[in-house]
């Protein structure tokens, strides 16, 4: 019986793909469909037959029918998280948290559910459904971490990209303004997602039932911020200051990716990736933005910028990109911010140590130079607190620029979730927790110093990247007699003072 089963589900195969009259996109969706599925004959007829009707129809309207089916096979859960990839540009290199952080903080993706005890948070649920969408190959995965797999950037086939506008439109999902529909600007009163592709219209501000706009920089250049906003909205801002701050919905991002504005009864509020913007928009109410869940304060230049001391009023947030380089005077509580997964760029000549102690939830952190652990108060925390100990979930640590750290005695069973740990520019550190399975030393200035000793005991290093003069100081001084058992399938050498050639090591596996 098993034997007829295999032939028929044989047969249906070869004939689903012929349906496909030689369109890998096709084909490749059609697997993605079919991978979804039991193995039983009774799915593969079901999905036959939707095939022959699809395709049918696909030979006379084009591949967009084709593809359909893979749409109308989605779960419901699927269809918004697949829709929502709509808002971005053509051939557009979307980045995968990023694209998380948008998902939950509209609420595509609930987190109703995480505050239970062991409930999974929805920046987990989100990348269930993110890879849910790759396994369909409706999307193409473009970038991975060398040392999680995790997806980092993700792309759509423009064929893929047409399906997905064309269901978005029928949906009323979200308003693209860019040349093509520039003649359909009152349908932006029926939406309440527009995405800014080319144009920014000043109309688009005034309709009442739009709750986010999107727009990406290198089609909106900041001097046409300049001229097309400051002028009506700076006005109101200042008339209607208290209105305009207090009640902001879900996220708001200040990024090269892009900036999210988004409305509240029917009010804009605005912020941009330019200081002079968010100054001249009295940014120091931000505090009063109690729903926010992300706020990225890092630009593209090295000024130093001042964050008045208010963020730590907005609890309800997620993830904290603070400036490269703040001003001296920034001085910032964030202990109050529990609910935090990232944090980036913290100091302790901006920030208190102690608030760490409160951010159990934390994912990702980032901890800039200058940091010294005396800013402890030590009367209320002990000589020698646990800080590192206290990120029971904590995956990924970068520590750059800490030039005066040294090693600190770390609970045992500390940090049982980290997966990354990057080192920049921390000359006093050597000893790294066993189950690193990446390392990035960069900039490290102890030239000479005999690293192996220090190699030899992560058993589960993967990825060894060394940058800038590490290299040209320190590595060549170790005597290397023999490298053995290297399942290398890759190895490039340049730059290496003194030597003509790369030195004569065996890798059988290159």
């Amino acid at each position: 019986m098993g034997n007829i089963i295999d032939v028929e589900m044989k047969e249906l195969g070869e004939n689903m793909v012929k349906h496909c009259a030689g369109l890998p996109l096709a084909i490749v969706v059609l697997g993605g469909i079919l991978a979804t599925k039991n193995n039983s004959l009774g799915e593969w007829r079901n999905i036959s037959d939707n095939v022959k009707s699809y395709l049918i129809r696909g030979k006379n309207q084009g591949l967009e029918d084709v593809l359909a089916l893979s749409y109308d096979d989605l779960p419901p859960y699927l269809r918004p998280c697949f829709l929502y990839l709509s808002h971005f540009p053509e051939d557009y290199m979307i980045d995968v948290d990023r694209l998380i952080q948008l998902w939950v903080a509209e609420g595509v993706v609930s987190s109703k559910q995480e505050e239970r005890d062991g409930g999974e948070i929805a920046e987990d649920v989100a990348e269930f459904y993110l890879m849910e969408l790759v396994e369909r190959c409706m999307i193409q995965v473009r970038e991975r971490d060398v040392a999680t797999l995790k997806v980092k950037t993700i792309q759509m086939h423009d064929l893929m990209r047409d399906l997905c506008l064309s269901k978005a439109k029928q949906e009323n999902f979200v308003f693209i303004v860019d040349r093509s529909n520039a003649s359909s600007l009152s349908m932006i009163r029926k939406v309440r997602r527009i995405s800014v592709h080319e144009f920014f219209f000043i109309q688009c501000i005034k309709s009442p039932n739009i709750r986010s706009l999107l727009f990406f920089n290198q089609f909106l250049p900041v001097e046409a911020l300049k001229n097309s906003l400051p002028s009506e909205v700076v006005n109101y801002v200042e008339e209607h200051q208290d209105e305009v701050w207090k009640p902001l919905f879900w996220i708001l991002t200040i990024s090269a990716a892009g900036t999210v504005l988004l409305k509240a009864r029917g009010i804009w509020r605005h912020m941009f990736n330019n200081f002079k913007l968010l100054r001249a928009l009295n940014y120091e109410r931000t505090g009063n933005l109690r729903c926010m869940q992300t706020l990225d304060l890092r630009v593209n230049d090295y000024n130093k910028v001042h964050v008045p001391n208010v963020i730590w009023r907005m609890e309800q947030l997620r993830h904290l990109y603070l400036p490269d380089t703040c001003k001296k005077k920034t001085k910032l509580k964030l202990g109050s911010l529990r609910k935090l997964l990232t944090l980036v760029n913290f100091n302790t000549k901006n920030c208190y140590l102690q608030d760490l102690i409160n951010m159990t939830n934390l994912r990702e952190l980032v901890i800039r130079g200058p940091f010294k652990i005396e800013s402890f108060n030590e009367k209320e925390l002990g000589e020698n607190p646990p800080i590192i100990g206290r990120f029971p979930k904590l995956e990924s640590l970068i520590l750059a620029k800490l030039y005066f750290l040294r090693e600190r005695e770390v609970d045992e069973g500390a940090m049982p979730s980290l997966q990354r740990l990057e080192i920049r520019r921390c000359p006093g550190l050597t000893m790294l927790p066993e189950g690193l399975r990446k390392l990035v030393i960069n900039g490290a200035k102890q030239r000479g110093e005999n690293i192996m000793p220090t190699l030899e005991k992560l058993p589960n290093l993967r990825i060894l990247e060394f940058k800038e003069d590490w290299l040209t100081g320190c590595f060549l001084q170790i005597t290397i007699k023999r490298l053995e058992d290297m399942e290398l399938e890759e190895w490039e050498v340049s730059g290496l003072a003194g030597y003509e050639t790369p030195p004569p090591f065996q890798f059988p596996s290159i």
